[in-house]
C-alpha cells in the first residue's frame, strides 16, 4: 500500500549543493579573490526558512501514514521495539482495517502471516536515528492481540478498553507506562518499569485484580473508591459487573510510582 507523508528535508540538502557549486568554481579559479568564510550567512538563512517552513530544524522527524486491512486475520500480535520513541495503541473504529496510524519515517512496520496469524513489528533499530516521529497506532477491536512493547527512554500509552488481548507485556526504562484495561483479557497483563511511573486505568464496571510487585522504592497509590486492598500487594476494583470477565495484571516496578485509578 503506498505511504502517505510528507515532503523530504529538502531545504539542506538544496543549501548544501549551493555551497558546493560555489566553492567548485572556486577550486576552478572561475572565482576570484573569493573568501569562501563569507558563506557562512548562508547557513542562517537556510536554518531560518527550515524553521518556517517545517517548525524544526530535523533531518527526518517526519512521521508517515499508514494502514493494512484484515482480510481474513483472526488473531495477531503487535511486537513494538521503540528505544527513545513514544508508542500509543488504541482501538481502531474504521471496520475492515486490522491496523492503521502514523510511525516514524523508514519505519514502516513489517508484517508476516501464518495462517490466520499475522505478526507485526515495528523496530527502532531499523529506524534512521534522525527520525523521531512518535509511533501511533489504532487496530482492530474484534479478534485478540498479543501485544508486545518495550522502551529505554520512550513513554507507553496503551488504551486497551476497546480491545481483546491475549496478551500483553510492557516494559520500559526511564519512560512512564499508561495502560487502559481492556474489555477482555484471556491472559494476563504484564507492566514493568525500572525508572518511571505506572499508571493504571480500571474503567467503571470492570473487574480487575492488580498485583504489585515492587522494591522499597516503588511507591503504590491507589484510589481508595475504586479499589479494595484484601491483602498486601493484591488490589480489586470496586462497583465491577460480575459478568464481566476478570482481568488480571501484574505490575513491576523498581524505582517510581504506581498509580491505580
Amino acid at each position: 500500500m503506498p505511504v502517505k507523508g510528507s515532503r523530504g528535508p529538502w531545504l539542506w540538502p538544496l543549501g548544501l549543493a549551493a555551497i558546493g557549486v560555489v566553492l567548485l568554481l572556486h577550486n576552478f579559479l572561475l572565482l576570484e579573490n573569493f573568501n569562501v568564510m563569507t558563506l557562512w550567512p548562508l547557513l542562517l538563512v537556510v536554518a531560518g526558512a527550515a524553521i518556517l517552513l517545517r517548525g524544526d530544524l530535523t533531518l527526518g522527524g517526519e512521521a508517515r501514514t499508514f494502514g493494512i486491512t484484515r482480510g481474513s486475520v483472526e488473531s495477531a500480535t503487535l511486537e513494538i521495539n521503540a528505544g527513545e520513541i513514544d508508542v500509543a495503541v488504541r482501538a481502531l473504529q474504521r471496520e475492515g482495517r486490522l491496523i492503521a496510524g502514523q510511525f516514524a519515517a523508514n519505519s514502516r512496520p513489517a508484517m508476516r502471516v501464518n495462517d490466520a496469524h499475522t505478526y507485526l513489528k515495528l523496530d527502532r533499530a531499523a529506524t534512521p536515528w534522525y527520525s523521531l516521529a512518535d509511533w501511533e497506532m489504532a487496530v482492530a477491536g474484534d479478534l485478540p492481540w498479543r501485544i508486545l512493547v518495550s522502551t529505554h527512554l520512550g513513554g507507553v500509552n496503551l488504551d486497551l478498553s476497546g480491545l481483546i488481548v491475549q496478551e500483553v507485556i510492557v516494559g520500559t526504562g526511564f519512560g512512564d507506562i499508561r495502560v487502559t484495561a481492556p474489555r477482555e483479557a484471556l491472559g494476563e497483563l504484564h507492566l514493568h518499569s525500572t525508572l518511571g511511573s505506572i499508571h493504571w486505568i480500571t474503567p467503571v464496571g470492570c473487574r480487575a485484580r492488580v498485583t504489585v510487585r515492587a522494591g522499597r522504592l516503588f511507591r503504590i497509590h491507589a484510589d481508595e473508591r475504586r479499589y479494595e486492598q484484601p491483602e498486601p500487594g493484591i488490589y480489586l476494583s470496586l462497583d465491577a459487573d460480575d459478568q464481566s470477565p476478570l482481568v488480571e495484571i501484574t505490575l513491576h516496578g523498581t524505582f517510581g510510582d504506581a498509580y491505580l485509578t
